[in-house]
């Protein structure tokens, strides 16, 4: 496969997890249930935050030409947060899932491919969001944080420089990251005793 086909199998492999993270209920479980402007924006700044360090530390463990790919997605991220304007907390579980990864293969799929994946579905949410606190200000601004975010320019470059092998184990990375996020908001969702299942 090359970089292209890889990113194909990681969207067609997780259609349904990604589907379900773009539904109105993931922000239920990003604020803890707590569906007020203050909440979401602190979730996130949370993400990028969270993200934007776990690239920093893996850049600089890096010895090779990703590094350069986890540095300006490191460095993009820190610039969402900042732009996003709110204090972040210290949990999120995706975040938390990417900070055990490991080898530079798999921290390519999960943070340059999954991560984009899945901030695309988180952020058409926190639009919506905003869009009915008419709040149209907020909800161009993360309209512009949603392209960013989602961009697999990074990750496209970082694949091309991967081996064929290397790239099959991004790719099992990337939807074991995704599946991971969509885990961690299945089992939040279902110990407020909502169903995670139903697409909205």
């Amino acid at each position: 496969m090359d970089a292209g086909a890889t990113i194909d199998a990681v969207r067609d492999q997780t259609e349904t997890e990604r589907d379900r993270l773009g539904s109105d209920k993931v922000l239920i479980t990003a604020t803890d249930a707590t569906l007020e402007t203050e909440a979401v924006l602190t979730a996130a700044a949370t993400r990028e935050s969270g993200l934007a360090d776990i690239l920093g530390q893996w850049a600089a463990e890096t010895d090779s030409d990703v590094a350069a790919q986890f540095e300006a997605a490191a460095e993009a991220a820190t610039e969402r947060a900042d732009r996003i304007g709110a204090d972040a907390d210290d949990t999120d579980g995706f975040i938390n899932h990417l900070d055990t990864v490991s080898g530079t293969a798999r921290r390519v799929g999960a943070a340059l491919v999954a991560a984009p994946l899945v901030a695309d579905r988180f952020y058409l949410q926190v639009v919506s969001f905003f869009i009915n606190e008419a709040d149209e200000k907020r909800a161009d601004t993360f309209r512009e944080v949603r392209e960013e975010a989602s961009t697999l320019d990074n990750g496209m470059t970082a694949l091309e420089h991967l081996s064929e092998s290397e790239r099959e184990t991004a790719a099992t990375a990337a939807m074991d990251a995704i599946g991971a996020a969509y885990d961690d908001y299945a089992e939040t969702l279902e110990a407020m005793g909502l169903d995670p299942k139903p697409i909205c």
